[in-house]
């Protein structure tokens, strides 16, 4: 019911706000499982994504985000737990993993994962190493990874904004083409979760054009998702 409410109700709101302009939409499957991922430019995009592939998306949350009282954080707690957003606490390495076993359950049940594979948002613009959880993921669930490149959402709200700019500038949602990485599966798993993980950041960077950072984003340790 409430997806019902926030495609029918919530969703024309949103891109009346942000207009995106979305390129390759037909990439999107209409059905299966599906791992999306995409740059992280800003705290925006997890509501820019979603305008723009048309099925139920879950996304792993900061878990700071359900956490707290006042009105503000309970409507935030509110909206992402009915979104179906999994809460997951940076630095816990067993509760990361928790959650990505929760990814694999929606995948097997055909739904549609959403990740980071640079752990947060980018600091500078660039396009960081991706972190092999994706990697592992693709290789426990057998899901077709769909790349996704945002444009402009950091101009939208920036880092340290606490609001987004509406009927601000508009941003690009790119999207590729569905990746499958079986022929990965005779690799030993931690060079398959590379490989897979370098491939899709690489395409990821193909399709934005940011500059690459050889280096993995360390505020991922600290900062929300």
């Amino acid at each position: 019911m409430f997806y019902t409410f926030m495609t029918r109700v919530v969703r024309p709101i949103l891109w009346l706000l942000f207009r995106p302009r979305v390129v390759g939409g037909d990439n999107v499957p209409g059905y299966g499982p599906l791992i999306v991922a995409s740059n992280h430019l800003s705290f925006i995009d997890s509501f820019i994504i979603p305008l723009a592939v048309p099925r139920p998306i879950t996304y792993i949350a900061k878990a700071d985000y359900f956490e707290g009282g006042g009105l503000k954080k309970g409507f935030v707690r509110w909206f992402l737990t009915n979104l179906g957003h999994v809460p997951v606490r940076r630095g816990a390495r067993r509760a990361a993993m928790g959650a990505l076993e929760q990814a694999v359950e929606i995948l097997e049940n055909s739904g549609a994962f959403a990740v980071y594979p640079e752990g947060t948002r980018s600091p500078d613009g660039r396009l960081y190493r991706g972190r092999t959880g994706v990697g592992w993921l693709v290789l426990t669930s057998g899901a077709r990874v769909l790349p996704v490149a945002l444009e402009g959402t950091e101009k939208i709200q920036p880092i340290g904004a606490s609001f987004p700019r509406v009927f601000g500038p508009r941003p690009t949602v790119r999207i590729g083409p569905p990746m499958d990485f079986s022929h990965y599966r005779d690799l030993p798993p931690a060079k398959a979760r590379r490989a897979i993980t370098d491939e899709i950041v690489e395409t990821i960077q193909k399709m934005s054009g940011q500059e690459y950072a050889a280096a993995y984003n360390e505020r991922a340790d600290q900062q929300q998702p």
